[in-house]
């Protein structure tokens, strides 16, 4: 497990303070990548300290990337109010133009969890972020929840969708007619009896997020 130096920061957002989580892992001065790893629904108990959340961050470290958590606008020490995905886009991408300020020649990946699934994908497509290299989505909320295929534009990088086979909360068959539906498609992977939450699969989780992440582009 590599060993990292966690530092906690308040970034200046559009709604006031994000409070968010540095992660370097040790004898690492300029990483070649950072990743964002987006939370789960604010209003359902969506945090930064979420464990899959973590997990992808642990899954960054062992790559010697670093690693920027935070939480949502109204979440934890984060000022503001939940705005429906469309504030949370942009704090996403405050967290990102940060991790552009640390590490100004390191790769950006995005990654997120659930609700968090499609504020990374939108937020990789936004005028603003700039380059973004790869893009994990876990279990993303969107096709049952938010927008049909159609409104989505398909980001011009590595994208992988992780999806749990017996998810209780994102329907896993209208997550793979939605990914079938995009041009060009997304990498899916679909992890067997595994639900939502990843009760049991993180290290699967870790594994098949770790390979993604570990490709040449």
């Amino acid at each position: 497990m590599a060993l990292v130096t966690p530092q906690r920061v308040g970034l200046p957002g559009e709604a006031g303070r994000i409070e968010a989580v540095v992660e370097l892992p040790q004898q690492v001065a300029q990483p070649a990548a950072f990743m964002v790893v987006c939370h789960p629904h604010p209003l359902h108990g969506g945090t930064m300290g979420n464990k899959v959340v973590t997990t992808l961050a642990r899954t960054a470290h062992e790559l010697g990337a670093a690693t920027i958590r935070f939480n949502f606008r109204g979440v934890g020490a984060s000022e503001g109010s939940f705005d429906q995905g469309r504030g949370e886009i942009r704090d996403a991408l405050t967290a990102a133009a940060h991790g552009r300020h640390l590490w100004p020649d390191a790769r950006l990946w995005l990654a997120g969890f659930s609700f968090g699934g499609v504020v990374a994908l939108r937020a990789s497509t936004t005028h603003g972020v700039g380059r973004v290299e790869k893009l994990l989505t876990v279990a993303p909320a969107l096709a049952s929840h938010y927008a049909a295929a159609r409104e989505i534009q398909v980001p011009h990088c590595p994208w992988l969708v992780i999806q749990g086979e017996d998810d209780e909360v994102v329907d896993p068959k209208l997550v793979m007619e939605w990914t079938q539906a995009l041009q060009p498609p997304p990498q899916v992977v679909l992890l067997p009896e595994t639900g939502h939450f990843f009760h049991g699969a993180l290290n699967t989780l870790q594994e098949r997020a770790g390979s993604f992440l570990a490709r040449a582009p």
